[in-house]
């Protein structure tokens, strides 16, 4: 119960009141649609599996080696293999270095 008296209570808000509890209202709706929208467009890019480059077609592995990683420069490409082994070609193909990682037990 309340110490003031009955008629000391307004029945309705203030008209600034009112507009600010709509303002409030109105924001607490955007932000739950937008955490919904986050959400979702999360769940779904993070079901598809993003796709791994490709070796572009003029560069050949050698006999046995498959890639493990690939890097793309300006001027080259670097290709690292399941054999240890790290592979520089040019642009157009051809093959400028291969260094050996040692240390490395069956190629992993």
């Amino acid at each position: 119960m309340s110490d003031l008296p009955d008629d000391d209570v307004p029945a309705t808000l203030p008209p600034d009141l009112r507009f600010l509890k709509l303002l409030v209202t109105v924001l607490a709706g955007v932000m739950i649609l937008g955490l919904v929208a986050i959400v979702t467009l999360l769940v779904i890019r993070l079901q598809t599996p993003s796709p791994l480059p490709q070796i572009p077609s003029q560069i050949t592995l050698p006999a046995g080696a498959h890639p493990e990683a690939v890097t793309f420069a300006r001027g080259y490409t670097v290709v690292v293999t399941d054999q240890g082994d790290v592979l520089v070609y040019s642009a157009t193909g051809a093959q400028l270095a291969q260094v050996v990682i040692t240390g490395l037990q069956d190629g992993h």
